[in-house]
This record gives structure tokens, C-alpha cells and sequence, in this order.
């Protein structure tokens, strides 16, 4: 199967004939802090890209007025959204009987009710230390002292039960990636912060990770040799099951759903960018996009459509089954995206402007920041709402958004800030 998938894959990506637009999947950037795209030179540009810097998508309706609200008092490097049961907070009333032994009436009390509410765990950037609190009421709680210096990137898979933290070890060079369980908390119980968070580790310099849909598994790619290996590490249970092989080893993966790992070639302007996807099991690789510079792309839950976007940072939609693209009519990156439950919307954290540039580059590199307006587009209608303009509620501070995610009801948008790294929330109902 191994040198299968290296033969299709050298069939594809060395072809000359452009596919039809269409592209999805992020990954971990996180080798981007040093080396965006690898170690291999991109190819002189023939002609830069570059668009208009006043482009504005143009808005249907009016914009409602909702609630933003920063959610953490430090930087994080990563949090998770889950439901989390808790006791009710309403008044419980009190159950009469006549079964007094002294002929009166005895009260019983009844068990508290209970409710499901979304919850959100987080890593502090600089120590390590995990915290928590629901999203309907912002109580920041200290869960874990267990401390890792300058953590780069942090995941939760596990309805928040298991966590992934990345960072540097102090030769400055190796990437670590720790991958700890969380203890179960006490319904109604006192939160302590005292918790140790214990686990194991994946080999050395793991390149990309990328998280299920449903927070069970996780898929990671490492070098081995001169090729690179793809992995499925099952949460709930540590075992390993390795499913990928390719000479190539500039990848960046996803995990749109249970069925589906997406593997994008690392985007440049100037060079073209690829997209292929298999199953779960490692098998079936196909190419889905191809000769689009700049590629960087999002695969909807249900996989049958592709948020995708090129060095001018026009977003398109690309159907998996008809092969044909629809033109969003907004400018922004994939990754400042997330897909509806039900994939038939997608909400977009939307530059103000763009000034002329090579993208994605000069944005994974720091050279670029955007001031960012988040918009929801409705993909059966075609129309876009502006929904927020961060600034005129935080009293003109500018927001670039990325990591962005929804609660289960769709009720809350999350999103971190990449200007400082704090998260916040947005309330969308």
C-alpha cells in the first residue's frame, strides 16, 4: 500500500495540468516559528500576485449586536471547546412527607439537577498550566501545575480529557510533543488546580498534527530517514498505528472528519500547492486540488466540499463530487475559517484590507498583520453578513483572528487573537 500511495502521489504532483479549484485541510504551522516551508527553496516568481489593499466583500443585512468578550488573562497556545455537565443553578424546593416520629411533617430534599454546558480548557504559553472555565460565565480556574516552559502549541482531544502540548527543549532546536491525560473532575465537587498532568511522548521533531472531528485520535507525521511517516495515536487508549509513507515531506494534514485525513503540500506563492485525501486507514490516496499557489485549504465535516484559498487570498468552495467552484466573494486564508455543524455555513475572520504582498507567506512569517471583521457566509444563499467589527466594540483594538471554533450548539464563536494570543468569544445567538 506504501509504495502504492508513493507512486500515485509522484503520478500527481509531478503533472503539469491544473485541476479544478477546490482545496482544504490545516495542520500544525508549528515548524513555521523557525522555517515556514522547509528547507527546500522556492523557485524564482514569475509574477508576484498581488490585489487591490481596499477590497471589501459586500454585506447582506444589518449587523446585530452581540457580545465579545476575552476569555483568558494570559497567552495561550491552544484551548479547546467541549460540553461539560453541572449542577443547576436554580432554587431546590423542598419535598413534604408526613413521616415525622413526632406526628409532623419532615422535609426531604430532592437531587440537584443538572445541565450540559459548553465548557473551555486552555494552555498558558508561558508555563504550561491548563485552565478552564464555562463560556456562559467567564470563571477563570486554574486545573494543572504541571509546568512546561514556552509552549508553542496545545490541543484537547477527549472532550477536553486529553491534552497535546509542543514547545522547544533547551537546545533550542528539538521539537517536543507531550501528549498527557487529564484527571476526571467531581460533578459538584471543589475545582482544585493542584492536578499533575501525567503522559508520554511522540518521537522527536514531529512536523504537523492535526486532531478528529470528534477528539479521539490524532494524526502526526515525522521524518524517518528521507521519508515521512503519517500516524494515528488513539486518545483514549495510547496505541499507534502507522498508515502513511512518502518520499515528500513538506505536509500539512487534517482531520475534517473520522473518515478522512487531508494532506496539503506546505503553501507558498510562488510555488503551486497540491491537496490530496485518504481514509482513515491510509488507503484510497487521492489528489483533490493541484497548481494553485498559495494553497491553503479547509475540507468540510461532511467532506464533500473544500474551502480554499490562493496567493490573492480569494476564498472559493470546491464540490468534491461535481468538481466545479463557487467564488465566496471574500478575501482571507481558510484557516481564519470554520465550518458550520452541518456544513452549509462557514464563518470567516475577514481582513479590513490587504496590501500587496506574497501571501501566505508574509502572514505565517510576521511580516504582515491584518485587522480583522468576522463575517458568516451562508452557502445555499451565497450571501455574506458582516456580523462584527472587533474594533468598534473593543474600542479600536485590532484583531487578527485565528484557531477559530464553535461551540456544539453553534451559540459561541472562539477565536484567538494572533496580535498577543489571548482567546475570546463571541456570541452568536
Amino acid at each position: 500500500m506504501i509504495l502504492t500511495a508513493i507512486a500515485v502521489f509522484g503520478f500527481f504532483y509531478f503533472q503539469k495540468e491544473p485541476t479544478p479549484p477546490g482545496g482544504e485541510s490545516t495542520g500544525t504551522n508549528f515548524i513555521s516559528q523557525f522555517n515556514p516551508f522547509g528547507d527546500k527553496k522556492p523557485t524564482p516568481p514569475t509574477a508576484p500576485s498581488t490585489e487591490t489593499p481596499d477590497y471589501q466583500p459586500n454585506p447582506t443585512g444589518e449587523t446585530p449586536k452581540m457580545k465579545l468578550t476575552k476569555i483568558s488573562s494570559m497567552p495561550i497556545a491552544g484551548f479547546a471547546v467541549f460540553s461539560k455537565e453541572r449542577l443547576k443553578e436554580i432554587p431546590i424546593p423542598e419535598v413534604v412527607t408526613p413521616q415525622s416520629p413526632l406526628g409532623g411533617l419532615t422535609a426531604k430534599s430532592t437531587p440537584p439537577p443538572t445541565e450540559f454546558a459548553p465548557a473551555l480548557r486552555y494552555v498558558d504559553r508561558m508555563t504550561g498550566n491548563i485552565y478552564q472555565t464555562f463560556a456562559d460565565k467567564i470563571e477563570e480556574r486554574k486545573f494543572s501545575t504541571t509546568v512546561i516552559p514556552k509552549v508553542y502549541e496545545a490541543y484537547f482531544g477527549n472532550k477536553g480529557e486529553s491534552v497535546v502540548m509542543r514547545y522547544l527543549k533547551t537546545d533550542g532546536r528539538t521539537i517536543e510533543t507531550f501528549v498527557g491525560a487529564l484527571p476526571k473532575e467531581l460533578l459538584g465537587g471543589d475545582t482544585t488546580g493542584e492536578n499533575e498532568i501525567k503522559g508520554s511522548f511522540l518521537p522527536n521533531n514531529v512536523k504537523d498534527i492535526s486532531v478528529s472531528s470528534d477528539g479521539s485520535k490524532i494524526f502526526y507525521l515525522f521524518e524517518s530517514g528521507e521519508n515521512m511517516i503519517g500516524a494515528i495515536l488513539n486518545l483514549s487508549n495510547n496505541k499507534k498505528i502507522q498508515i502513511f509513507d512518502s518520499p515528500f515531506t513538506e505536509w500539512l494534514s487534517q482531520l475534517p472528519n473520522n473518515n478522512t485525513i487531508t494532506l496539503s503540500t506546505k503553501p507558498s506563492a510562488r510555488i503551486p500547492g497540491y491537496m490530496y485525501s485518504m481514509d482513515g486507514a491510509g488507503k484510497n490516496l487521492i489528489k483533490v486540488l493541484g497548481d494553485i499557489n498559495g494553497l491553503t485549504a479547509l475540507m468540510s465535516p461532511n467532506g464533500k466540499l473544500v474551502l480554499y484559498g490562493n496567493s490573492n487570498l480569494s476564498i472559493n468552495v470546491y464540490h468534491t463530487d461535481t468538481r466545479n467552484s463557487d467564488v465566496l466573494g471574500i478575501k482571507t486564508l481558510p484557516e481564519k475559517c470554520v465550518w458550520g455543524k452541518i456544513s452549509d455555513t462557514i464563518y470567516c475572520a475577514v481582513p479590513k484590507s490587504v496590501t500587496p504582498g506574497e501571501y501566505p507567506d508574509t502572514w505565517y512569517q510576521g511580516e504582515v498583520s491584518f485587522s480583522d471583521q468576522l463575517w458568516k457566509v451562508d452557502l445555499k444563499t451565497g450571501n455574506a453578513t458582516l456580523i462584527l467589527d472587533p474594533a468598534t466594540i473593543t474600542g479600536g483594538r485590532e484583531i487578527d483572528a485565528i484557531k477559530l471554533s464553535l461551540d456544539e450548539g453553534e451559540n459561541y464563536l472562539f477565536f484567538v487573537n494572533k496580535k498577543d494570543s489571548f482567546l475570546w468569544k463571541f456570541e452568536l445567538k
